[in-house]
């Protein structure tokens, strides 16, 4: 049921970007349980520690924190419960590959909700970055504010 009104919800996780190198990006549909969705429209939702993982052929983001929604009863969700994510078999398939052979993780990227009011996690297929790569990301955000901020004055 879309919602003309609905705010746009997009959680980035910020981390993802300094952490890893972001490979390839998917975006998966999310199997939630009731008042899951009303806490990801009001925006409650920390990706900050999640990470996706195979298990028996199918997908499942860890550690994905959806706050318990306030007016919520006895039937309200657990915080970080494991979520199954939608995907084709052979997106699922090329992810697992790439995970056991060779350096690869998948870390959520942005969770938001579409125009028909469903909730989507954008993974990515990452590599960890060096420390030198971060150091060298620092640099670089740090020159774009000052530009940034020579601009405005």
């Amino acid at each position: 049921m879309a919602h003309n009104n609905q705010q746009n919800i997009s959680i980035k996780n910020r981390k993802a970007t300094f952490e890893y190198e972001l490979v390839e990006r998917f975006v998966a549909g999310m199997m939630l349980v009731g008042t899951e969705i009303k806490s990801i429209r009001s925006g409650k939702v920390n990706l900050t520690d999640s990470y996706c993982q195979v298990i028996r052929g199918e997908l499942y983001v860890i550690n994905l924190h959806i706050a318990e929604y306030e007016m919520g009863n006895i039937n309200n969700h657990i915080a970080k419960r494991d979520r199954k994510l939608l995907l084709n078999r052979k997106e699922i398939q090329k992810l697992e590959k790439k995970t056991k052979e060779s350096g690869f993780t998948i870390v959520p990227v942005k969770l938001f909700v579409n125009d028909k009011g469903l909730a989507k996690l954008e993974i990515a297929l990452a590599r960890g970055k060096k420390t030198y790569d971060k150091r060298e990301s620092l640099k670089t955000k740090d020159a774009k504010r000052d530009i940034d901020r020579m601009m405005k004055h």
